[in-house]
């Protein structure tokens, strides 16, 4: 996915902090640093910039639902906080597919308990080599804003392996118990005093994580999105209100136990990006298994998952939690909740079945542009991968395709959202140091890239990887590869140089793209123990210097960790289909945003076929 500081065009730095998406693992840091950082750079991600940060007051507590007697001496029952983690990509690559179907389902689910008939079907036409659709409010999806406020929902067990929701009686209580300390993306091991059945697990211990959720077998704490994928293919979770929240800046997370109960209260904690949302929340487990949410009066997350998940799943039931108010809920023997967003989205999912009605299982990848803005506050564009046939690469097996409406063709979608926000040439440099033609490199690229480990020594290492572990590290000579990579000059005695960035597949790229030969990949080298102060998830950037120690890396390191590709070389796909499409909604679409599209299509093929040497061939024609 594609983060991007959005700065061409805007006129205020505070409209550049709404626009701009700051990765993950960079963005803990006050918005007044952020701004310092993009007074020196802009970029498609975030900046090499090194400015301390600024220290800020947060803001005071709303309306608080709960007192907080601290306990100072019990604390030492609870484990100290787990260090951070890092996004692992690598299992929620099929998780975004489960996702978009998650979306898909619940807008039917709305509409049927509505009452109302399904939505018209989109109309759709082929104009040149793009198709049209036109919504007619069956793609473009509106907000679901979290509506959970002084209720309590209770989850019991069903006969189908799974938990049902319905209606508590139990009241937000004002006594907590003693803190948890815990910081920003943070877990603590609580023991649990008695053994919790949860799924087809007993548990003795659970893992509090600070935002908003509770897991079991593992601590989950890392700073990537929290969304569906990660509910559905992390560890076994019971989530309240799983969101990005900042116990260190104000409230806390709180735990209550007595003889047959377990008590959790996350009280009056902001959001990260929105201090002033708060949340109040409390989780009961009790030892026959029971599961309880009570929600405050003041519960305010701008986005959410709400629910259970027994984790490493697909099988799941979106359900509208607060309907539990008219009966009980059926949730199936997957995992059973509710996504809230506060902005539009879109169904993916109906789309591409609505493209398969009149098209052929001819493409390998649908590539969409819309003339609205679709994607969530943070995201420029993203792919997913519905389906991976390809070992060695770092990405897990596994078909969703033709819950797409593909009959075993398709491999991914790529949503480059809405048309406007790329210049009329192609070539044109506007995101840091992307055109349009290097964004499309990107986002089509992690159909295969970038999750390559290496053998160093006798560990599996990342330190090939930058953003999200799905992008190339800042410091990695990766040849100025599309997947936010640099080309690095070695000047000697530990100095070293960006000279170029994302403009071509590297020899490595090619390789897991199928392209190149084990044996044809020459040996790289990365830069470790930085003193310059840059990062790993930094943007690439022409003309940085950076202080460090060189390490080789070999193809048979990346081999020996990532395992042979398969297929190989000699037998792989060299020649892929897209299908463009262009999404309408609001207005029809104009002349001028076909010939712009047709541009970026046409110049697509030629920069795929130059950024592969040769190797590959992309056909985005419809015919």
């Amino acid at each position: 996915m594609l983060c991007a500081w959005k700065v061409l065009g805007v006129t205020s730095l505070p409209h550049i902090i709404r626009e701009m998406s700051v990765p993950a693992r960079e963005r803990r840091m006050p918005h007044a640093a952020i701004i310092a950082m993009l007074l020196t750079a802009a970029c498609g991600g975030n900046s090499g910039g090194t400015q301390p940060p600024v220290t800020t007051v947060p803001p005071q507590a709303t309306s608080s639902n709960c007192s907080i007697p601290l306990a100072p001496a019990a604390r030492a029952s609870i484990s100290a906080p787990l260090k951070p983690a890092s996004t692992d990509d690598r299992r929620t690559r099929r998780g975004r597919a489960y996702e978009e179907l998650w979306k898909h389902q619940a807008a039917v689910a709305r509409r049927r308990s509505a009452l109302s008939s399904i939505a018209p079907a989109a109309s759709a036409e082929d104009i040149g080599q793009v198709a049209v659709v036109r919504d007619e409010g069956d793609l473009v999806l509106p907000p679901n804003p979290f509506d959970l406020r002084a209720v309590a929902v209770a989850f019991s067990r069903n006969g189908s392996g799974g938990y049902d929701a319905r209606h508590s009686d139990r009241q937000f209580q004002s006594t907590v118990g003693e803190k948890i300390s815990l910081g920003d993306d943070d877990s603590a091991r609580v023991a649990l005093p008695f053994t919790f059945p949860f799924y087809a697990g007993r548990y003795s211990e659970a893992f509090v994580n600070s935002d908003g959720n509770v897991t079991f077998g593992e601590e989950e704490h890392a700073s990537s999105d929290r969304n569906v994928a990660r509910f559905l293919t992390g560890p076994p979770r019971i989530a309240p209100v799983f969101d990005d929240l900042d116990p260190s800046r104000a409230g806390g997370v709180f735990r209550l136990v007595d003889r047959d109960a377990l008590l959790l209260t996350w009280c009056d904690v902001p959001e990260f990006d929105v201090p002033a949302n708060r949340v109040n929340v409390q989780l009961r487990l009790a030892a026959d298994g029971s599961i309880d949410f009570v929600y405050g009066t003041t519960v305010a997350p701008s986005a959410a998952v709400v629910g259970l998940s027994p984790g490493e799943t697909g099988i799941f039931s979106p359900v509208d939690v607060s309907a539990v108010s008219s009966g009980t809920i059926p949730g199936g023997s997957g995992a059973v909740g509710e996504r809230f967003a506060s902005s539009q989205d879109f169904d993916s999912v109906a789309l591409s079945r609505k493209f398969y009605e009149t098209h052929g299982d001819d493409f390998d990848q649908l590539v969409i542009f819309t003339n609205t803005r679709t994607t969530r506050r943070g995201t420029f564009a993203f792919e997913f991968t519905v389906a991976n046939e390809v070992s060695g690469i770092g990405v897990d097996i596994y078909d969703s395709s033709r819950d797409f409406g593909s009959r075993g063709r398709l491999r991914s979608v790529v949503d480059m959202d809405v048309l406007t926000r790329f210049p009329d040439d192609p070539r044109q440099r506007f995101l840091g140091e992307n055109n349009t033609l290097s964004l499309m490199g990107q986002e089509c690229g992690h159909r295969w890239l970038a999750f390559l480990e290496f053998k160093d020594g006798t560990i599996n290492s990342k330190e090939l990887l930058g953003r999200d572990d799905a992008h190339w590290s800042f410091f990695f000579d990766s040849d100025a590869s599309s997947m936010e990579g640099n080309d690095i000059e070695d000047l000697g005695n530990g100095v070293f140089r960006t000279v170029g960035a994302v403009s071509r597949y590297s020899a490595l790229d090619q390789y897991a793209m199928g392209l190149r030969a084990e044996s044809d990949v020459p040996p790289m080298f990365l830069v470790t123990r930085v003193s310059s102060g840059q990062n790993p998830g930094d943007a690439p950037r022409i003309g940085v210097e950076i202080r460090g120690a060189r390490k080789d890396v070999r193809i048979t390191d990346i081999v020996a960790a990532s395992g042979t590709r398969r297929p190989d070389a000699a037998s792989a796909q060299k020649v892929f289909r897209q299908a463009f499409i262009y999404v309408v909604a609001q207005a029809r679409e104009t002349t001028d945003d076909l010939n712009k599209l047709e541009r970026i299509r046409a110049a697509w093929e030629t920069f795929f076929s130059e950024s592969t040497e040769g190797r590959g061939t992309m056909i985005a024609r419809l015919r």
